[in-house]
């Protein structure tokens, strides 16, 4: 599988880790350059070195765990009967998308993303975020990140 597609896949594992550690809900953003990704979340502050090795932790931990993903393809309604909102991003799907393909790890994170992903979490190698940046008036944080 090429790396931009682990890379991208390494964005939803990181997701779910931000969101455990920091709360986070919101990505406002998402960028993959071969190895290298960025992930833009809704946030409030600059996190702690501590929480940033947590994040990194956890996100190593689920990779490690090399855990199966689910992609399903299901109208709209299905998916947010199903996962609510958690499907969506800051970006809003035009109303006229009636069905969407859904990226599930379960219990750790959902989103709907038309992209291609890998089939484990083990694929995608030893992750390490190399940047994060707090972008207070937009209230923004970005993750930068790297695998090998």
């Amino acid at each position: 599988m090429s790396v931009e597609v682990r890379a991208h896949t390494a964005l939803h594992v990181l997701k779910g880790a931000v969101v455990r550690v920091l709360g986070a809900k919101w990505t406002a953003g998402v960028s993959v350059n071969g190895s290298h990704g960025r992930l833009t979340v809704q946030f409030d502050r600059k996190p702690t070195e501590e929480e940033v090795s947590k994040i990194q932790e956890e996100t190593n931990a689920k990779i490690e765990e090399d855990a199966a993903i689910e992609i399903h393809e299901m109208e709209r309604s299905e998916a947010e009967e199903r996962w609510g909102d958690l499907v969506y991003d800051l970006f809003p799907l035009p109303a006229s998308i009636k069905r969407l393909t859904v990226f599930n790890l379960p219990s750790w994170n959902v989103n709907a993303c038309n992209k291609e992903h890998i089939t484990t979490t083990g694929e995608i190698g030893p992750l390490r975020i190399t940047k994060t940046r707090f972008r207070a008036k937009k209230g923004l944080l970005e993750i930068s990140f790297d695998i090998e």
